[in-house]
C-alpha cells in the first residue's frame, strides 16, 4: 500500500549559489558519504542537487512534518546504480508512525534542473 508520494525539483545553479553562499550548508544537508562518489572524489553539484530534491520529496511523502533532520535521511546508490534511501532518527520515527516499510526513489538531472520522486510504501 502506498502511504505517501513526494516530488521535488531543484534548479542546479540556484542550489550551487546557495551552497557557495553558505559554506557549512553541505554539512547540514548531507552525510559525509553522500558528498563522495564511490571512487572517493567529491560528488558534482547536479548530483547533490538531486539528493537534496530527494530529501525534500521524502519529507513530502511523510506529510512534511516539522522537526525532520536532513541528515536523518541518506541517499545512496546500490552497486547496480539504483538510488536508495536509508533513514534513521527523526525520519525513521515518522516513517514508523505512518507504517512505512520500504522506499522507492528516482533521481534525475538535466537542462539545469535536478528532480526526485519518493514513494513511501507500507
Amino acid at each position: 500500500m502506498i502511504i505517501g508520494v513526494g516530488i521535488d525539483v531543484a534548479e542546479i545553479d540556484r542550489f550551487r549559489a546557495a551552497m557557495d553562499r553558505t559554506p557549512n550548508m553541505a554539512d547540514r544537508l548531507f552525510l559525509e558519504q553522500e558528498l563522495l562518489l564511490p571512487s572517493g572524489e567529491r560528488r558534482g553539484i547536479a548530483s547533490l542537487a538531486a539528493r537534496f530534491a530527494a530529501k525534500e520529496a521524502l519529507a513530502k511523502a511523510l506529510g512534511a512534518p516539522s522537526g525532520l533532520l536532513w541528515t536523518d535521511a541518506e541517499v545512496y546508490v546500490e552497486d547496480s546504480g539504483q538510488p536508495q534511501l536509508r533513514v534513521r532518527g527523526t525520519v525513521a520515527a515518522r516513517a514508523e508512525q505512518l507504517g512505512v516499510r520500504s522506499w522507492h526513489v528516482s533521481l534525475s538531472h538535466d537542462a539545469g534542473v535536478a528532480s526526485a520522486v519518493v514513494i513511501a510504501e507500507g
